[in-house]
């Protein structure tokens, strides 16, 4: 009973994306109201804040709706969205700059030193050079190292993260490192 009721939805959907590649805005309006909870639950569990999620949820829909003529099989449009919500999330956080706290007295104490700017310059355009590597990679990779290196998460909470061993996810993290070392070379 169950295989048919999705096997009538899977149908529906099929319909619908095909009537939402034709323009029909009836359509797009049916598959943005069925699938914004899963976009929505997918955004805010990866970015962590409401209102990111919800601006990215309209952006995912719209690069969806704009590429909808490069899904391959109507029936496969939920996972396909998933993909778009999942990537763009990843791009989101890895852009995210990371606010820092600043008491206004500190700051106004601060001397600036010369040798210090130079070095600030410096380090500004590594981390720029390794920003722009990290994008270059594969997903999987790039995962990898944000999930350790910028959200600090251990090797076992990686491992239940990701559905795989601690083995694996240490060989991940290694392999990672090595492409992102590859792809910092190629920026030079």
């Amino acid at each position: 009973m169950t295989a048919i009721l999705e096997e009538e939805q899977q149908l529906e959907v099929s319909e619908l994306v095909a009537s939402a590649r034709l323009g029909d805005h009836q359509a797009i309006s049916e598959l943005y109201d069925r699938f914004y909870g899963l976009v929505m639950s997918i955004a805010r569990d990866r970015l962590g804040d409401w209102h990111e999620a919800d601006d990215l949820c309209q952006d995912a829909f719209f690069q969806a709706f704009r590429k909808l003529d490069q899904l391959q099989c109507d029936a496969a449009f939920a996972g396909w969205l998933q993909q778009i919500v999942v990537r763009m999330a990843i791009n989101k956080a890895v852009r995210r700059a990371r606010l820092a706290n600043i008491d206004q007295e500190i700051l106004a104490n601060t001397l600036i030193d010369e040798g210090e700017v130079f070095e600030d310059a410096v380090r500004s355009e590594e981390a720029k050079r390794v920003w722009e590597g990290l994008a270059r990679l594969r997903s999987v990779d790039r995962e990898t190292l944000v999930a350790f290196y910028i959200d600090g998460q251990s090797l076992l909470e990686m491992s239940d993260r990701f559905a795989a061993p601690v083995g694996t996810i240490k060989r991940r993290l290694h392999t990672a490192r090595a492409r992102l070392a590859k792809e910092c070379e190629i920026l030079i």
